[in-house]
């Protein structure tokens, strides 16, 4: 396996990688990731299995407040889960955070997303205080702003710890 910052050449793969999270993760066009892979490629790991696209987590650094990563999606190929993957990838985007002094490394998720909200639980984060609680999770109503999901709620979840700390 191999771990490389997002390239131009993986777009296609990982257009295809992020159509298969379906419903909670929707691909964005072909000209999203080549900004991706022009702008923020070192928070925006892929990983690599004989050539093959297998995991992807796209992130940024916040513009807004420098001190914040968001992590926008993570896919693992379902053939390739519960091997560490996820783990993996978001430490690089950790290890980043921390090379820029980030306070926080923090994503949001759909309350339906059982697994995902397991698997971040898993992976060190917290759920924030939200607004409700849907299946046991607390949720933020119109979060990412109103009708922008048809949950009408979002998940946020932060890193326990400052990255700094970790």
């Amino acid at each position: 396996m191999i771990i490389t910052p997002l390239r131009q050449d993986l777009i296609p793969s990982v257009i295809d990688l992020m159509g298969m999270g379906a419903p909670f993760i929707t691909a964005r066009t072909w000209s999203d990731y080549w900004l991706y892979a022009s702008l923020f490629s070192t928070t925006c790991p892929v990983a690599l299995d004989d050539g093959a696209v297998i995991g992807a987590v796209i992130a940024f650094r916040s513009q807004d407040d420098p001190n914040e990563i968001y992590v926008q999606d993570v896919m693992i190929r379902p053939d390739h889960r519960r091997r560490g993957l996820s783990r993996c990838l978001l430490d690089i985007v950790c290890d980043r955070g921390r090379a820029w002094r980030c306070a926080r490394l923090y994503l949001t998720s759909e309350p339906g997303n059982q697994v995902a909200n397991q698997a971040w639980k898993r992976l060190g984060f917290t759920n924030i205080r939200g607004d409700s609680t849907v299946d046991g999770v607390a949720v933020i109503t119109d979060y990412k702003g109103p009708g922008k999901d048809t949950c009408g709620v979002r998940v946020t979840a932060q890193r326990a710890k400052r990255l700094s700390d970790n």
